[in-house]
């Protein structure tokens, strides 16, 4: 039974910050990339960060680079997800994935095995 609950959303202000957390529960852990997407109403779900199983490398979509930084502890068998500098369009639900052998398709939703049931981040302007 493997499950994913994040955790760490609410309404902020813009230039605020937020730190998003997902405990994952059912499966190896550390052998696990996980990965983190968001998506706003009327939108596709988007690619906004990865951290990979091995050696902690990290991956992160060109509109959030500098901003956000996802991370992992593995004794806890949590990712997290840093968002500085939030901006109105941050506003979505956010959503943490694990992945087995996904090689360089971390980018790709389809590519995950497991899925949360998302954190609402709300940006106020």
């Amino acid at each position: 039974q493997v499950q994913l609950v994040e955790s760490g959303g609410g309404l902020v202000q813009a230039g605020g910050s937020l730190r998003l957390s997902c405990a994952a529960s059912g499966l190896t852990f550390s052998r696990y990339a996980m990965g983190w997407f968001r998506q706003a109403p009327g939108k596709d779900r988007e690619f906004v960060a990865a951290i990979i199983w091995n050696n902690g490398a990290t991956y992160k979509d060109d509109s959030v680079k500098g901003r956000f930084t996802i991370s992992r502890d593995n004794a806890k068998n949590t990712v997290y997800l840093q968002i500085n500098s939030l901006k109105p369009e941050d506003t979505a639900v956010y959503y943490c994935a694990a992945g087995f052998g996904l090689g360089d398709n971390l980018y790709y939703r389809r590519s995950y095995d497991h899925w949360g049931q998302g954190t609402q981040v709300t940006v106020s302007s």
